[in-house]
């Protein structure tokens, strides 16, 4: 397993800013006997039985972005990474190491192998206790904070995710030359595109796209015993060709005048000129696709992601991790349903909106 981080304060934040990102990743690899020599084991999981290689690669990633209103933003977003690298990695190894049959040793499994659930969960309960942990610190700080955060396992040839926020997580696919945006921005611009309230490409530019509708943390006045935070979860496969990518809104929203195309798009009856126009000014998916899939190795592409958010304004602070396993299996005809937004209703995860 192969991985690359990078993290900006952002152009425009450099002279006096700081920077609220955060970024933690543990990789484990286990290698036993004859493993070495490319032998298999035949794994179940959510997309079906898959023959992986005998030797083991996990790993276990967050990624969060400090709310930049709040004064204790950047310490949000450490106890989160802290928080949550802390309590997955010890899980990562279990999944990992927990069935030594297939290395041909006879012990006593313990503990059991997680599964797909037993992973989201794993993500979930790891991403509230970070949300406790970052609302204790808002009560004896006196100070409130918040953080968006993406975190997962990457184990069997999985990616099991859950996010909160609008920091995202890709996978793009080298052999299919595609991108799969595989979260949804808890974000008030994404939930005016879902009712159709603004279009693709005034969401790129809209005035309000820096407002989150959920966030770890909290202020002084909550009780961290009884805190709880929903939290978004799913499972993907991964492939050969894969890089998963997770990264802060600091890469899409980099454009430091989109208020001012926001209106004239806006202004022009959203002309297909000024779209396009704008569309040549934001980071889009598709230019995400060909930095990532156009670099000639995880590190140049995650130097380049750096780049081009500094090029387009470097409006906030930038971090991105990458991650890729060539171990797999190569990347099938019938590729699962990745992206979220493409997922049928009835495959998501119920979750739950407390009342403000």
């Amino acid at each position: 397993m192969r991985y690359a981080t990078n993290y900006d304060i952002g152009d425009r934040k450099r002279p006096t800013g700081i920077n609220e990102d955060s970024v933690a990743l543990s990789v484990f690899e286990q290698g036993h006997r004859e493993g070495y020599r490319g032998q298999t084991r035949t794994v179940q999981t959510s997309a079906g039985d898959r023959d992986l290689p005998a030797n083991r690669s996990a790993a276990a990633f967050v990624l969060a972005d400090g709310a930049g209103g709040h004064d204790a933003g950047d310490v949000a977003s450490y106890i989160a990474t802290t928080i949550v690298c802390e309590q997955l990695a010890q899980v990562a190894v279990r999944a990992a190491r927990a069935d030594p049959a297939d290395f041909d040793v006879d012990i006593e499994r313990t503990p059991s192998v997680p599964d797909a659930a037993d992973l989201r969960e794993a993500v979930d309960d790891a991403i509230n206790a970070a949300h406790r942990a970052i609302i204790a610190n808002a009560v004896e700080s006196g100070t409130g904070a918040y953080t968006t955060v993406v975190a997962g396992i990457v184990a069997d040839g999985q990616v099991h995710y859950g996010w909160v926020g609008d920091s995202r997580a890709y996978v793009l696919s080298r052999e299919r030359e595609t991108i799969d945006r595989l979260t949804k921005d808890h974000a008030v611009v994404e939930e005016m595109h879902d009712r159709g309230a603004v279009d693709a490409v005034a969401a790129h530019v809209h005035p309000r796209g820096n407002e989150i509708t959920r966030a770890l943390g909290g202020t002084p006045a909550e009780d961290p015993e009884t805190a709880a935070v929903s939290v978004e979860t799913e499972s993907v496969p991964l492939y050969a060709e894969d890089r998963l990518l997770v990264t802060s809104d600091g890469l899409i929203d980099a454009q430091t005048d989109a208020p001012d195309l926001y209106d004239r798009y806006v202004d022009s009856d959203r002309a297909d000129d000024v779209a396009a126009e704008i569309r040549e000014e934001v980071v889009t998916d598709d230019e995400i696709r060909d930095v990532v899939l156009g670099a000639d190795s995880l590190d140049t592409a995650a130097a380049a992601l750096g780049e081009l958010t500094n090029d387009r304004g470097g409006k906030d602070n930038f971090s991105a991790l990458l991650l890729a396993d060539e171990m797999l299996p190569e990347t099938p005809e019938d590729v699962p349903v990745r992206a979220i937004d493409e997922k049928p209703v009835e495959d998501r995860e119920t979750v739950i909106i407390p009342e403000e």
